[in-house]
């Protein structure tokens, strides 16, 4: 089986770009599944029903997404109907949504840190909690984790506690694509973070302008989604679908003039 996982798509030059390149790479690459996270597709924070149409519309299969996922408060009805999108799973119990989701023997799950994020549930119980629950109904051998989380460590921490239990662990939530991907030595690809779809000029796909006036007065501003080149940054993962093992896990960045 053959997935690609998609970094976080930033506003309308982010769904431009995947609208333009995941058709091609689901031919160029044999793609089985697309995974892409949208909690910045709209405006830049957040994600709205027809945001995320447009992802779909692009060839994107599931939609995970982190702790700007409410942001747009008009999605949260969307979230308990059957597009395909995520919240983080270890959001407490009584939050809209879901936070996994089966494609065929193919388990999504979504996941967010605890370190500089907000104290929600502990996403190392919670992956337990759920690897238990979906293999007690049908045994999916395939399992992909986007953990949303800002701290390398407890990234890289999530990756060992899974190994061997999942196909892959990505990182989402910084924007800055990381060059550790590799495969874990039971079987889990992993990568610290993906990176982002959004404009490369930019503070994490942000104007420039108005973050460095933030960081040199403290005094709030209201960003804005920068323009120019996009970078499409994205993880191809070969599983072994027996084994549910990850087999080779590579970067796949292009950019969009």
């Amino acid at each position: 089986m053959r997935v690609l996982m998609i970094g976080d798509v930033v506003g309308s030059p982010g769904r431009r770009a995947v609208g333009r390149l995941t058709p091609s790479l689901r031919r160029e690459y044999g793609l089985d599944l697309v995974v892409a996270n949208g909690e910045n597709a709209a405006g830049g924070i957040g994600i709205t029903h027809d945001t995320a149409q447009d992802l779909l519309d692009a060839g994107v299969d599931v939609i995970t997404t982190g702790n700007h996922v409410w942001s747009k408060r008009e999605v949260i009805p969307h979230l308990q109907e059957d597009l395909p999108i995520l919240r983080p799973s270890n959001f407490p119990p009584g939050a809209p949504g879901r936070g996994y989701l089966n494609v065929g023997s193919v388990v999504i799950l979504n996941l967010m840190g605890r370190v500089f994020m907000e104290p929600l549930d502990c996403p190392f119980r919670e992956a337990d909690r759920v690897l238990e629950e979906v293999r007690g109904l049908h045994a999916p051998q395939v399992v992909l984790v986007d953990f949303h989380a800002e701290a390398t460590s407890e990234k890289q921490a999530m990756g060992w506690y899974l190994d061997g239990r999942v196909s892959a662990v990505v990182g989402t939530h910084t924007h800055v694509p990381t060059a550790d991907n590799k495969v874990l030595p039971e079987g889990a690809a992993y990568v610290s973070d993906l990176g982002m779809v959004g404009p490369m000029n930019s503070v994490i796909g942000v104007d420039s302008n108005a973050v460095l006036e933030k960081f040199l007065t403290q005094i709030p501003r209201r960003f804005t989604v920068a323009k120019g080149p996009v970078a499409f940054n994205s993880v191809l993962i070969d599983v072994d679908e027996s084994s549910g093992r990850a087999v080779s896990i590579q970067r796949i960045d292009r950019v969009v003039e």
